[in-house]
Order: structure tokens, then C-alpha cells, then sequence
């Protein structure tokens, strides 16, 4: 997977795309970070890339023209870059890239949403700093605005840095263990189970019985349970979202019975 993140202050993000689980990714060679500073595509002799809005109004509105310039830039370079690698047998023509804005009035992020971003081959993410953008940038460039919360933020750049960390994760050989990102909290549209590791015994704080009885269909059968009830008192508003079989369902009011009593 390629991903380019397109920032005023890109200084900002190579700290987190070189280290830990993101570096190591970038170091194997499982997906190629970058990031491109549009402020080299503006289109005036000051290099300015912002402007004050039509209409008047306060703040400065980012203008589409570098924008649009960026992107169809790097558009084109990794056409270049795959056309250059790609083997003799590989017939596949790549997929347009994702172009993300990084927004607040964009859909939420979720779980659910990386794991659709994570199947594409490239996603370019725009990071603005300013009151807002040309609207032809959501209107004709465009393809997904994304927010990770309703908060306002000085610019792009952290909620960029999350989607992306959240994405890469799950690309294949990225994890050590194939299954953790399987497990985690949101995955299996439930909060995950509780996690022990050695001693067994901390300060008269005991690993649960299960845990040490080596019967995995036992020790799978509390880890639901643990899940279900984590998800009931945390997040129940995430049961409306997920698959139940009727065995979890008679966990639940056993759970919700014992919660009234």
C-alpha cells in the first residue's frame, strides 16, 4: 500500500511514520509512507495557499489550486512508480487512489471503516490548517471526508496520523500476531476481553482459574463472556450493531439480571 499525506508541516508526521509498528512496516517495505508539503504547488510568486473567502467572513479558506496540483501529482508519480515495478505477469491496473479530506463534518471514523481503507492500494490524505477549504476540493476531488471525532483540532495532521496508524495495522505481516487485530476492541463489533500475563499471582491479585486450566474451549467461552460483559457495561450501544447467536443473547440477560438484582 502506498499512502501520502499532503500538510503544510509534514515535519509533523515523519516522527510517527518512523517509529514502532509504523516503522517497522515502512522498513519492511509493506507500505510506503510519505509526505508531500503542497505549499510547492501554489501558484503565486509568495507561495501563499490560502486566501480570505468570498462572501467575507472570518478566517482564511485553503485554495483549491495547490491542492488539486498535489494531488494530481502525486497521482501521476505513482503511476510512474507502479508501472516501473510491477512485473511482466501482473496485468492488474491500479485502482484510483482513495483522496481523503480530514474533516470535522466528515463521516466518523470507525473500526469498520479502516478495515475498508485498508483493502486499496493508495490513500492520499489532505491536511488543511485553516478555516476551511474551496469547496471544489470536496466537490470534484475528493472521495472520502473522514473525522475521528466531534472536536476541532489546529489542522489534519493528528487525525490523519490516527487513520493511518489504524489502517496500517491491519495490512498483512505488519502485526507480529495475525490475530491480534482479528481480537481487538471493535473488530468483532465488541469491546475485547481482559488480558493477564505472568505471575500468576500479583500482590494476592490472582489470573482467573480459566486462564491457567489449559481447556481452550473453556478459556474461549469465558473470554466472550468477558467480552459481552465489557460491551453491556461500557459500550451497550455497540449490541445493536452486532451479530448474536443465541447463546450470547442468554449471556446477556444473565448478565442483565445479575446487574438489576
Amino acid at each position: 500500500m502506498r499512502i501520502d499525506v499532503l500538510t503544510l508541516f509534514p515535519e509533523m508526521c515523519e516522527g510517527v511514520f518512523g517509529a514502532s509498528i509504523l516503522g517497522k512496516a515502512r522498513e519492511k517495505g509493506l507500505v510506503s509512507l510519505n509526505t508531500v508539503n503542497f505549499r510547492e504547488y501554489a501558484t503565486n510568486k509568495h507561495n501563499t495557499v490560502d486566501d480570505y473567502p468570498y462572501g467575507g467572513g472570518g478566517g482564511m479558506v485553503l485554495k483549491p489550486d495547490p491542492i488539486f496540483g498535489a494531488v494530481e501529482d502525486v497521482i501521476q508519480k505513482a503511476s510512474v512508480e507502479h508501472t516501473e515495478q510491477k512485473e511482466e505477469s501482473d496485468t492488474r491496473t491500479p485502482r484510483r487512489p482513495r483522496v481523503i479530506l480530514m474533516c470535522p463534518q466528515g463521516e466518523t471514523f470507525s473500526q469498520s471503516k479502516a478495515e475498508e481503507l485498508s483493502q486499496e492500494d493508495h490513500l492520499i490524505f489532505i491536511c488543511g490548517h485553516y478555516e476551511g477549504y474551496d469547496e471544489r476540493i470536496r466537490e470534484f476531488l475528493v472521495t472520502d471526508e473522514l473525522s475521528i471525532g466531534d472536536y476541532v483540532l489546529t489542522g489534519g495532521e493528528l487525525p490523519a496520523m490516527v487513520v493511518v496508524d489504524s489502517v496500517v495495522r491491519l495490512l498483512p505481516g505488519v502485526l507480529g500476531n495475525e490475530s491480534s487485530a482479528i481480537t481487538d476492541s471493535f473488530s468483532t463489533g465488541l469491546l475485547e476481553y481482559p488480558h493477564y500475563t505472568r505471575p500468576a499471582e500479583f500482590r494476592d491479585m490472582k489470573v482467573p482459574d480459566v486462564l491457567l486450566s489449559g481447556h481452550h474451549a473453556n478459556v474461549e467461552a469465558w473470554r466472550r463472556e468477558q467480552s459481552l460483559r465489557r460491551t453491556i457495561e461500557r459500550r451497550p450501544d455497540l449490541l445493536d450493531k452486532v451479530e448474536l447467536s443465541d447463546k450470547d443473547r442468554a449471556i446477556l440477560q444473565r448478565l442483565k439480571s445479575n446487574n438489576s438484582k
